[in-house]
């Protein structure tokens, strides 16, 4: 008898429909274990210091949401939210830049990948490597300097790039602009590609020049990837690091939201500060999503532009009804 039971247990446990479920919770569990023990208790715990004066060591007392205060309050953490306010005009520069690169490489350019792999290369350069890069491009005397020489600038009446208060932070905002602008561009490469191409056609038998086929063929097809961009723009600019950190360290005005934080943390041991300093902008980053997944509802929502859609498609319809009935009467 026990023996039939371990030979119908062993062939119920070999069986397919086992081993399927099986993979199904192995694949599902591990990754979900991964995700809780290293981002859903990480985060728990980080609130919970926001809760706390304390450093890395040493004793801690509760202090409630004192923290929270002082990010609002304290003049160096409102000072790196409001610097925020460069990086997120340079999003909007950057976005606007790819979207032109985009559309104008989907065309039938010569060297177009070329110029794919050009743009997209400073995304695969490692953060640290890119401030240093900046750093020694805008030293006094040396590249940026050298290259404005060329064209007739005398060296005296050159700001310090990075140590002027006026063109500092619009510096660093450039270099994060040249960074992850094709990583956008590619973004939407892909997605123009993915617009069904009779829509262009049906344009261009109505008439319809290269602006109304963007405006009306284009942009609705890729809104998703814009408002995706969008998201991942904005709340970039609330998270830079590496530029203003290598090249300056955070000095001359140029700490951003994230150096502050690492700076209280690392440096002035105030472990419960920085950790509302994140919980903070998570939040922020959270509210930006929301909001911005309102604004393509509300804007970019399946109203006019998908009308317009459906308009050119009944045209195009219309059409091909058309050719045909009179390639049937011809016949």
């Amino acid at each position: 008898m026990e023996r039939k039971q371990k030979q119908s247990f062993a062939k119920w446990i070999t069986s397919g429909k086992v081993n399927k479920r099986l993979c199904i919770i192995v694949f599902t569990a591990f990754p979900l274990i991964l995700l809780l023990v290293f981002t859903y208790l990480p985060f728990a715990r980080m609130v919970q210091f926001s809760f706390y004066d304390m450093g890395y060591i040493g004793s801690r007392k509760f202090i409630g949401l004192k923290n929270y205060i002082a990010v609002f309050t304290r003049d160096d953490c409102f000072k790196a939210l409001r610097l925020s306010l460069f990086y997120l005009v340079g999003a909007f520069i950057q976005l606007a830049l790819a979207l032109l690169f985009a559309t104008m490489l989907t065309g039938n350019i010569k060297g177009s990948g070329l110029f794919k792999g050009f743009l997209f290369f400073p995304y695969l350069v490692c953060g640290i490597a890119v401030g240093f890069i900046f750093k020694f491009f805008y030293t006094r005397g040396y590249v940026l300097d050298t290259v404005l020489q060329w064209f007739g600038f005398q060296l005296d009446n050159l700001p310090y790039w990075l140590r002027d208060t006026k063109v500092n932070n619009i510096s660093l905002a450039a270099t994060s602009i040249w960074r992850y602008m094709g990583q956008n561009m590619v973004l939407f490469i892909g997605a123009m590609a993915s617009v069904d191409k009779t829509l262009y056609e049906a344009a261009s038998i109505d008439g319809a020049n290269s602006w109304q086929k963007f405006k009306y063929v284009t942009f609705p097809g890729i809104k998703t990837i814009v408002v995706l961009n969008l998201i991942l723009s904005i709340s970039g600019s609330l998270s830079v690091f590496e530029p203003p950190y290598v090249t300056t360290g955070g000095e001359f005005g140029t700490a951003t939201y994230f150096v502050v934080m690492d700076k209280l943390a690392h440096n002035s041991n105030k472990v419960g500060l920085a950790s509302a300093m994140a919980v903070v902008l998570i939040f922020l980053i959270l509210l930006v999503t929301l909001f911005q997944k309102w604004f393509s509802w509300f804007f970019l929502g399946d109203f006019e532009h998908d009308s317009k859609l459906e308009q050119i498609k009944m045209k195009k319809r219309n059409k091909l009804a058309e050719a045909y009935a009179e390639g049937t009467n011809k016949g």
